[in-house]
């Protein structure tokens, strides 16, 4: 059987994506190789090069136009170019590329062409500039795919957070956790653990108020709103725990008592696999690593995304850390291998 071949969007050019990718591609090359994988770049092809004479790095990436068979490390062009990037600058262009990447891998993928999407990051306001009036690869993907709902799963090892909401403001938050929405929340992560090879999958509910409430005293929603949708998901043979304070459900995830947690909104998800999957050198201060891996969940094709963001700061000088591009590869690999045995 032919490698799977996930294409990998560059995001935005001016940031560390062009430079992660590469890095990536180097260390992965035993395994491309060995016909394990293929990878497929898309973005600006400039930028990627200026990546690699940063890095002092030979590898190749032949240019291709995605309608041939595709070698086991390729680059695709995005669109023209028509000037080139400043690494660490907002630019209008590079948001224009980095949409323009995202189209062409939503059209490989529906047609079979790359058996999933990885993103490196891109930066909002320069997608904003550019037109494209976005909050983030999540709500682009939903447009491009024609999916009215769709949801962020992070991953770290196995500390996997699913969200009921993400970006909108806390004080909204109470209103949009409805029966329906915390449903289908659960439905994804459910079936998201079934695709990562997890028969019984095991799963906490968040609570939305402290002590989920304390008997009405916090607040009423974990009694009112998640206490039956669980109850109706246990009946119906699904392994569903809650509402679990906040202040104890990660804990408990860490420790294995679960296979995945469905946050409320977003910082309550996020802070504790970026707390764990972001590591500094105590001494210095320095970033060591920056692990983690965003999942979006009810899209008709794959998707997984680097959990950090475009780094401006240190675009363009070498030392950024690709562990979490990695991490996320392998992520769409997994899903990648249960969905080609599904269809035979």
């Amino acid at each position: 059987m032919i490698a799977p071949c996930l294409g990998i969007t560059m995001g935005d050019p001016a940031g560390v994506g062009p430079e992660i990718i590469v890095k990536a591609a180097r260390r992965l090359k035993p395994r491309l190789d060995a016909g394990e994988l293929r990878l497929l770049a898309i973005g600006h092809r400039s930028a990627l090069h200026a990546a690699r004479d940063i890095l002092h790095e030979t590898l190749e990436f032949p240019d291709v136009d995605g309608s041939t068979e595709l070698p086991s490390l390729a680059m695709l062009a995005a669109t023209d170019e028509r000037s080139p990037v400043r690494f660490g600058h907002v630019d209008p262009e590079c948001g224009r590329f980095a949409y323009m990447a995202m189209e062409r891998a939503v059209a490989l993928a529906q047609q079979g062409r790359i058996d999933g999407i990885v993103t490196a990051p891109l930066n909002k306001e320069a997608l904003n500039l550019a037109g494209y009036k976005y909050a983030g690869h999540t709500d682009m993907l939903a447009d491009l795919t024609g999916i009215k709902n769709s949801y962020m799963l992070l991953a770290h090892g196995d500390m996997r957070v699913t969200h009921v909401t993400t970006h909108v403001a806390l004080e909204d938050v109470p209103k949009l956790l409805t029966p329906e929405r915390l449903r289908r929340t659960i439905d994804v992560t459910y079936q998201a653990m079934l695709d990562l090879g997890i028969e019984k999958p095991r799963i906490a509910i968040a609570a939305l108020n402290p002590h989920a409430g304390e008997g009405g005293l916090f607040g009423r929603q974990d009694i009112d709103v998640s206490t039956p949708v669980i109850a109706q998901c246990r009946a119906e043979g699904m392994d569903i725990q809650g509402p679990v304070p906040g202040d104890t459900v990660f804990v408990k995830l860490r420790a294995r008592q679960y296979d995945a947690v469905v946050a409320m909104y977003h910082d309550q998800g996020h802070i504790p696999v970026k707390l764990l999957g972001f590591n500094i050198d105590p001494v210095t201060g320095v970033w060591q690593a920056l692990s983690g891996v965003n999942i979006t969940l009810g899209l008709p094709v794959i998707r997984t995304s680097v959990d950090h963001g475009t780094a401006f700061d240190i675009a363009g000088t070498g030392v950024a850390n690709e562990d979490s591009l990695i991490e996320a590869i392998d992520y769409a690999l997994r899903l990648a291998a249960v969905k080609r045995g599904r269809q035979g």
